[in-house]
């Protein structure tokens, strides 16, 4: 339970840790825990979406539900996704990548990444209400499980005392690992529309891509490489559902 709490309060800006005390090591367990706070950000999005399509068009309505999630995130995977693309836009070098990641100013790479990501995820509204509310909420959880495993192939690219968190993630045990399929898989059969599920097969493609270039490239991954790579699994998971949608 003090796991999964660490992860709310590591990935959300619920006020959780003014009012529980968390040991410090609970936090380099957070990221099997990830798909479960999907469940919360998933159902934020889905939910505000769902309420605001009822008085406003459904454009609006998903912006105004985009914010949402932004707010209770904090912009977290955001930022990350933004350090990523000026990273290795940008950078040459593996230590020149790390040390522009690490920077806390965005730069071109990071505009534009963070425009085209937006963009692209605004197609979204042409989909019904109620089937994209679904699709919303199974691409949160689903892809926050496909992105944790960055941690079980990748080792960690700086050293902890170098970490913008100051604190680097544990390997998963078994039962983590068990534990976040659960979180991450079991809405699909329950939710997803009929006949989307082919979608499930882009974020693990996106995954494992993203990977092989981090190792290439840096050695590893960071913080931001996790934020970034939950945002373009989870893109890849909307592109493969307007792809079917629109076949």
């Amino acid at each position: 339970m003090k796991k999964l709490l660490a992860a709310l309060i590591f990935f959300t800006r619920l006020p959780l840790g003014r009012i529980v005390s968390v040991p410090a090591e609970c936090f380099k367990h957070v990221v099997p825990y990830w798909p479960m706070t999907g469940w919360l950000t998933g159902g934020v999005l889905a939910v505000t979406f769902w309420l605001l399509a009822q008085v406003l068009p459904v454009q609006v309505a998903w912006i105004g539900a985009v914010i949402a999630r932004l707010l209770i995130t904090g912009c977290l995977h955001e930022d990350g996704l933004a350090d990523f693309c000026d990273g290795f836009g940008g950078g040459v070098t593996r230590e020149r990548t790390l040390a522009i990641m690490k920077d806390s100013h965005i730069g071109t790479y990071g505009v534009v990444g963070l425009i085209a990501y937006f963009l692209l995820w605004s197609q979204m509204s042409v989909l019904p209400v109620a089937t994209l509310c679904a699709v919303a909420f199974c691409a949160d959880v689903y892809s926050k499980w496909c992105a944790s495993h960055i941690i079980n192939l990748l080792p960690y690219a700086r050293k902890e005392e170098e970490s913008k968190a100051r604190v680097t993630y544990s390997r998963m045990t078994v039962a983590e690992c068990v534990g976040g399929a659960l979180g991450g898989i079991l809405p699909l059969p329950f939710l997803l529309p009929s006949g989307l599920g082919w979608a499930c097969l882009c974020p693990p493609v996106v995954f494992l891509l993203l990977c092989g270039w981090m190792k290439q490239r840096i050695g590893g991954y960071t913080g931001d490489c996790c934020g970034a790579v939950f945002l373009l699994c989870e893109l890849s998971f909307y592109i493969g559902i307007m792809f079917m949608v629109w076949n």
